[in-house]
């Protein structure tokens, strides 16, 4: 089988199966998108979830958010993994966002890049997410999915991301994101893959060839 033909069996599955995949992330605009997936870097979706309503009302947008200090922040996602990092980090952004771009999200990766604890992956979420645009992000879980799968033979995260781009359609990415990220997150999983109950072995390149290996045993 080609990786072409990989992916769009893949896709297909995905198209059929998962029409709807979203964000488990709870947000009600760019802002609390941003703010969400810098907290839950190393950190699950739900702990995420659990402290954000107390933090949005405390701090309903970058303005508010900009006149805190860390440690009022602190207070608020002390249960999030690196709390004090993450606190300073929110409140440098909201700061920068508030004095370079007038407390609007900027659109481009580039953009959100040079805002304080945005990394490459937050800022391909919140274009890909939030805006609809042309990215991949590539976490763990989608990194470790599209090798197992073969739809990408890359070593780095970045290696990964220009294979799916290339060949997972432009107006998919977003979604496929999400498709990725939640099959790693519930099905192909890091300890363990749960290969007996997954539709996609078919077409999986780690699968076929561990099956070749216990026949040749």
């Amino acid at each position: 089988m080609t990786r072409g033909q990989r992916y769009e069996k893949i896709l297909e599955w995905f198209k059929q199966n998962m029409p709807e995949a979203k964000s488990e992330l709870n947000y009600n605009s760019p802002y609390q998108l941003l703010v969400a997936v810098m907290l839950s870097a190393q950190c699950t979706d739900k702990r995420v979830n659990m402290v954000t309503p107390a933090l949005f009302r405390a701090y309903p947008d970058p303005h508010a958010l900009s006149t805190a200090t860390p440690e009022e922040v602190l207070k608020y996602i002390s249960s999030i993994s690196y709390p004090n990092s993450k606190a300073a980090h929110l409140v440098a952004m909201a700061q920068k966002l508030c004095n370079d771009f007038g407390g609007e999200i900027p659109r481009s990766v580039t953009e959100l890049e040079s805002l304080p604890g945005v990394g490459h992956k937050t800022a391909n979420v919140m274009v890909a997410v939030c805006f609809g645009g042309q990215a991949m992000p590539v976490d763990t879980h989608v990194f470790r999915v599209s090798r197992r799968l073969g739809l990408s033979s890359g070593t780095t995260v970045g290696a990964v991301e220009k294979d799916l781009v290339k060949h997972i359609p432009a107006e998919l990415l977003g979604t496929a994101h999400h498709w990725l990220l939640l099959h790693g997150r519930y099905v192909c999983t890091s300890r363990k893959s749960a290969c007996e109950s997954c539709a996609l072995t078919a077409w999986c390149k780690e699968y076929a060839d561990n099956n070749k290996l216990k026949k040749q045993i």
